[in-house]
Parts: C-alpha cells; structure tokens; sequence
C-alpha cells in the first residue's frame, strides 16, 4: 500500500469542505493590543434569523484555524447537523508558532500571559452582535493545546459555554471554579504520548504536567455534584468508556479512550502534526450528540438548597506534606478523593471555618479537596501531595 505523505492528507481534508456550501470568512478584532484572527463558518440553512448553536474550534500548538478545519472536517458536521463553527487563531509567536494560554501550557501564548479566555469571551461578544446565534448553546473543543484551552473556558467562562469537548488534551490549571456545572465529553487515546492518559509529563516539547484522564473528568464531576463516579460502561478490544452520572442539571460526563490512533482528531485527517487519527469512533459524531444534551438554562443545583452558595474555601499549604488546614464557612465535613474519584479520607466536624487535616498517610499524587458547608453546599480545590 503506497503511504500518501502528511500534506497530501491535510490537502485533502480541506478539498473535501469545498464540497459543502458552507460561507466562510476570516475576521480579526483588537483584543489587549493584540490583532485578534479567526475563521467562521455558516451551514447554507443560516438566514439570519433563527439562531443556530455555536461551537468553538481551538487549534493545537504549532497549528492554525485553518489547519484544525482540515484536521477535524467540523465544517462538513457543520453543514450537517445546522450548527456554526468559528476557527479563533492563537497568537504566533516570533517564530510563527501559535499556542493558547491554558494556563498551565503552553509556549509563547503561555509564558507571555496573552488573555486568551478576554479573546474569547470578546469574540463571543463580536459574534452575538452580528449573528443570529443560540446564546444558551454556545460550545467549545480543541485539538491537543486548544482542548487545554478548552477546559479553562468551562473553569472561567461557564457562564457563556455549555459544554465541552475536549480531544487529546488534559487540564494544567490548579484552580478551576466555574460558576454553573460543566458537562464535558473527553476523547483520547491510550496510544497517546504527547498527553499521557495517566498523567505526568508527556513526550511534547512544552515539557508541563498533565492530569490524568479520570481525574480530571472527577473534578467536573464533583463541581456537577455527580453521585456516581467512574462508571466503566464499555471496555473491549478497542474502546473504553467511562461515565461519571446522576449530576445535577442532569449532567453526565463521558471519557471515551481508544485502543488505536494517538495524539491525533478521532475519525478526523491525518496531518503533518500529531499521530494517524482513531478510526474507531468519530469525535465529530460523539461531541455533537453530547453537545445536543445540554444548554445554560439549568444554572441552580438540584441537589443544593436554591438559597445555599458554594462555600468559599481556602487550602494551605498546597502542596502538602503532612497536614492542610481549609477555611471556609460553616463547615461540616471534608473528604479527600483520589484521581479516580474514591474517597481516602473523611473528615466530619462541628460547624467550623478552619478545619485541620491530616493527609501525610496519602500516597504523593494530585487529590481532589471537597468541602461541605452546614447548609448543604459543596466546594472542591485540586490538592498535590508530596
């Protein structure tokens, strides 16, 4: 079989979006000084008065709109299901590199503090008043660097995106609180080295850490008050899939890990960066089914009082050694969960803002802190032990 090289693969994805009807036009807006650069895509079924569903597209490092449109093929899913998909660019660096500021990773973006998520949440703006758009079905996914990119806009922007899908990527930031819950769809592969599925550094130069799979899949969980944890509803020969469910909002969480393909856009086109896509599942399909689910219309817990607010905690030292000491109001009870969503340690008080506990008994790994307030509220705070 004759391999056709990288650049053949990623010319022809994009050949194939000129089959569709799809409108397209590149913009930019000035945001932090900066000139700002993106893609959108229309369906033929848009007329400007029905507002159709949007979905955020961020590129991978060394990538680019233009090239995760190819890589993806989500202009032709576009077409499909009537949804709008926009193509922001991250900013280049002087060797024309371009990266997002996830927070913990990665590159230019990242060690210049470029605001990312004020881009963002201005092109959201820019985008609104000028299309007919679902303001409640507004969603994002990113390849690699952008699905970093994606779990910082559900920890920062959760008032304005609905879900997430997340491909080939890890959360690096320590503190995530977004406002409302956010039901998140992870697609990885157990092939793949750049961001390892049971954490740690991976194989890419940006050289950061990054959470394992189902840790991070938990501490959407535990935000959504999800009363089943690690839920292993198919693992064969080619896919694993585990579902965190009875969420508020009636949430779920899903982590999908195949058995083939690598750093790489499910069911998408090869490319010059990355590995040979997963041919087992479509991330396309799999995203825009979960996406479908979910709006910003449920924003109040069902399983908290409607007048109770998250209690407000502090956690030092963090990392830890031996103890931690968490402040808060009105605390009742604390508990310590390992990656895979398990509790290691429970602590129960009287009422009481500073509660001291004892993790030196913990194995060196990252947790997950959960406090409970006296009026039925919960708060979590990532936890790394040393």
């Amino acid at each position: 079989m004759i391999q056709r090289p990288a650049y053949f693969l990623a010319l022809s994805g994009v050949l194939a979006l000129a089959c569709f009807t799809t409108r397209a036009q590149s913009d930019s807006i000035l945001v932090g000084g900066l000139q700002r650069t993106y893609t959108l895509r229309l369906p033929s079924v848009y007329d400007g008065n029905t507002p159709l569903p949007l979905v955020i597209a961020m590129h991978g490092g060394f990538g680019s709109g233009t090239q995760l449109e190819g890589q993806s093929q989500l202009t032709v899913k576009a077409e499909q299901e009537d949804f709008i998909v926009v193509y922001p660019d991250g900013v280049p660096s002087p060797l024309n590199i371009r990266t997002w500021n996830a927070g913990g990773c990665c590159g230019y973006a990242m060690n210049n503090d470029i605001d990312d998520v004020g881009f963002i949440s201005a092109l959201l703006d820019t985008l609104f008043a000028d299309l007919a758009i679902d303001t409640l079905r507004v969603y994002a996914t990113g390849m690699s660097n952008g699905g970093f990119m994606s779990y910082r806009l559900a920890c920062e922007l959760s008032d304005r995106i609905a879900a997430i899908a997340p491909v080939a990527a890890s959360m690096t930031i320590d503190a995530c609180s977004p406002t409302r819950p956010v039901p998140v769809i992870g697609l990885h592969s157990y092939l793949d080295t750049s961001v390892p599925y049971l954490g740690g550094i991976g194989d890419g130069i940006s050289n950061h850490y990054n959470s394992p799979q189902d840790s991070v899949q938990t501490a959407f969980a535990l935000h959504a008050n999800c009363a089943v944890l690690n839920d292993t509803i198919l693992d064969n020969a080619e896919v694993t899939v585990i579902r965190w469910h009875e969420c508020d909002c009636e949430q779920e969480m899903l982590l999908y890990m195949t058995r083939d393909g690598g750093h790489s856009w499910p069911g998408g086109q090869s490319t010059g960066i990355g590995d040979p896509p997963s041919t087992v599942i479509s991330a396309n399909d799999l995203m825009w089914n979960f996406f479908q689910q979910y709006s910003l219309e449920c924003e109040v817990s069902t399983t908290v009082p409607a007048n109770a607010s998250a209690p407000s905690i502090a956690l030092h030292p963090n990392p830890a050694t031996s103890s931690i000491v968490v402040k808060g109001d009105q605390l009742v009870r604390i508990t310590v969960l390992d990656p895979g969503g398990r509790e290691v340690l429970t602590l129960s008080v009287a009422s009481s803002d500073v509660v001291q506990c004892d993790v030196g008994q913990l194995a060196a790994g990252r947790y997950m802190v959960r406090a409970y307030g006296q009026d039925g509220s919960t708060s979590t705070t990532p936890l790394v032990v040393r």
